[in-house]
C-alpha cells in the first residue's frame, strides 16, 4: 500500500476511534443530563402546585385544574402510614405499585420502574408531619425520544465531520507525500549516476532539509567519482612512466643493446625509477589508509610549535643546498590532540614544496587566536598558477617542480584528519605563495 493511503487510513481510523469514544460518552451522559433537567422541572411544577394549594385563591382554580390534568406530568398523592391514595392522575395499577414499593425501593430514587415502564419521579412531603407524599413523574419514553433524536443528529454530524477530516487528511498527506515521491525519483537518478539530471524538489521543513542534503550528496558523489576517474588516469600515467623506463633498459641489457657503461647507466636508471615507483605506491597506500583506516592515525597530546621547529630542522639541509633561507617568525605555543608524526609529515611536505619553488626565502610563522591556531608557510617564488589553485590538493596534481603529485594531497588528508583545514593562495603585495594550516581548539 502506498504511503499516501497508509497515512489516510491511519488518520481516518484515529478520527473514527476518537469520535466513537466521544459519541459514546456523550450519548451515555445525555440521559443523565435529561433526567436531572426533568427533575428540576418537576420540582418547579411541584413548588407551583403547593403555592396554589396554600394560596387558596379562587381565581387560581383554573390554573390548578390545568396543572392537575396535564398528562405529561402524572401525579400521585398518598398517605405513607395507611398506604391510601388520596389523589392520582395516572393509572391505578402504577399508582398502587408505587405506594407499595415506596418505602423499600423507590424513595430517593430518580427513575421509578413499574410493569416495564420507567418514569422520572420527584417526591416530597406536603404535610407538616410528612405523612402525606406528593409524587410528580414524567414518562422516560419522552426523554428517550429526545435522546434518539439527538443520537440521529449526532450520527449525521459524525459522518460530516469524518468526511471533512478525511478530506483534510488527504490534502495534508498529499502535500507531505508528493515531495517524498519526487525525492524517490531523484534518488533513482543518483542510483543510476545521473547526477546532472538531479533537480530541486520544492518542499519545506525536514523534507526540505533532506532534499537539500540529497542534492549536496549528489554533487559530492559526482565530484568524488570524477576525482576517482581522474586519480586512476593520473595514477596509471605516473606508474606507467617508470615502468616503461625499467622495462626498456631491462630489455636492452638482456638483448645486449646496452653494454659496459651504457649497461651500468641503465641499471642506475632502473634503480632510480624503482625507488620513485616505490615512493608513489607507498604514498598511494598512505592516502588510502588515511581515508579509511583508523590504525594509521594515532592522536596524542602534541605541542604544534615543536612540530613546526622540527619540520624546519628536517628541511634545513635541502634549503641550504638550494641556497634558500629558511626562517621562523612569531612561533607561539599551542597544545592540541593530534598524531604528532603525521602532522610533522604534513608540515614537511608543505615546507619542502615551498623550498622547491622559492627564489631565496621561506618563512614559517604562526598566529594564535582564541580557539584557532594558524601556521603559515610563505615563499617568495613565482606563486601558484590561477588555473591550478582550485585543484592544488587533488591527487597527482603537480606544478613544474613537483615530484609525485601526492605530497599536498597527503598533507590535506592528514590536516583534515586532525580536525583542521589547509588553504593555499598567492600573496597580494608581492610574488610568492602562502600555505595556511588552521587547527581548531578541541574540547
Amino acid at each position: 500500500m502506498k504511503l499516501l493511503y497508509q497515512l489516510n487510513a491511519a488518520f481516518a481510523t484515529l478520527i473514527i476511534v476518537i469520535m466513537s469514544i466521544t459519541a459514546f460518552f456523550i450519548y451515555s451522559l445525555l440521559m443523565d443530563m435529561l433526567i436531572q433537567d426533568e427533575q428540576r422541572q418537576l420540582k418547579g411544577r411541584a413548588d407551583l402546585l403547593v403555592d396554589i394549594i396554600n394560596d387558596q385563591d379562587p381565581e387560581r382554580s383554573p390554573e390548578l385544574s390545568q396543572l392537575l390534568q396535564d398528562r405529561n406530568y402524572p401525579i400521585v398523592l398518598f398517605d405513607r402510614e395507611s398506604d391510601e391514595i388520596l389523589f392520582r392522575t395516572m393509572p391505578a395499577v402504577v399508582a398502587y405499585a408505587w405506594v407499595e414499593r415506596y418505602e423499600e425501593e423507590l424513595i430517593d430514587q430518580e427513575v421509578w420502574e413499574t410493569m416495564g415502564e420507567k418514569y422520572v419521579a420527584y417526591d416530597f412531603p406536603v404535610s407538616s408531619d410528612e405523612s402525606q407524599v406528593l409524587v410528580m413523574a414524567t414518562p422516560l419514553n419522552d426523554l428517550q425520544a429526545v435522546q434518539s433524536v439527538f443520537a440521529s443528529r449526532m450520527i449525521v454530524v459524525f459522518l460530516i465531520g469524518l468526511f471533512l477530516a478525511i478530506l483534510v487528511s488527504y490534502v495534508l498527506t498529499w502535500r507531505l507525500v508528493t515531495p517524498l515521491t519526487k525525492l524517490k525519483e531523484e534518488v533513482k537518478k543518483i542510483e543510476k549516476r545521473q547526477f546532472s539530471d538531479v533537480k530541486k524538489v520544492h518542499a519545506s521543513g525536514e523534507i526540505g532539509e533532506v532534499e537539500q542534503s540529497l542534492r549536496h550528496m549528489a554533487a559530492e558523489l559526482s565530484r568524488y567519482i570524477h576525482s576517482q576517474k581522474q586519480f586512476f588516469q593520473n595514477a596509471s600515467h605516473e606508474l606507467k612512466t617508470p615502468l616503461m623506463s625499467i622495462q626498456g633498459y631491462a630489455e636492452g641489457i638482456r638483448d645486449g643493446v646496452f653494454e659496459g657503461e651504457a649497461a651500468e647507466k641503465g641499471l642506475n636508471v632502473m634503480v632510480s625509477e624503482t625507488e620513485r615507483l616505490k615512493k608513489i605506491v607507498n604514498e598511494m597506500i598512505l592516502l588510502a589508509k588515511l581515508d579509511s583506516s583508523e590504525d594509521v592515525y594515532n592522536p596524542e597530546g602534541t605541542e604544534i610549535s615543536e612540530v613546526v621547529s622540527q619540520a624546519r630542522d628536517r628541511l634545513y639541509p635541502l634549503a641550504k643546498e638550494k641556497g634558500i633561507a629558511l626562517r621562523t617568525k612569531d612561533i607561539h605555543s599551542y597544545h592540541t590532540f593530534v598524531d604528532r608524526e603525521r602532522v610533522l609529515q604534513a608540515m614537511i611536505n608543505i615546507l619542502s614544496n615551498g623550498v622547491r619553488h622559492a627564489e631565496s626565502t621561506v618563512i614559517m610563522t604562526t598566529e594564535k587566536g582564541q580557539d584557532q591556531y594558524r601556521v603559515k608557510v610563505i615563499d617568495d617564488g613565482p606563486g601558484i598558477p590561477e588555473e591550478l589553485l582550485p585543484q592544488l590538493f587533488e591527487r597527482f596534481i603537480k606544478g613544474k617542480e613537483g615530484e609525485t603529485g601526492l605530497g599536498l594531497a597527503i598533507s590535506r588528508a592528514i590536516i583534515e584528519r586532525s580536525g583542521g583545514e589547509i588553504h593555499a593562495y598567492n600573496r597580494e603585495d608581492t610574488s610568492g605563495a602562502v600555505f595556511e594550516i588552521v587547527f581548531s581548539q578541541k574540547e
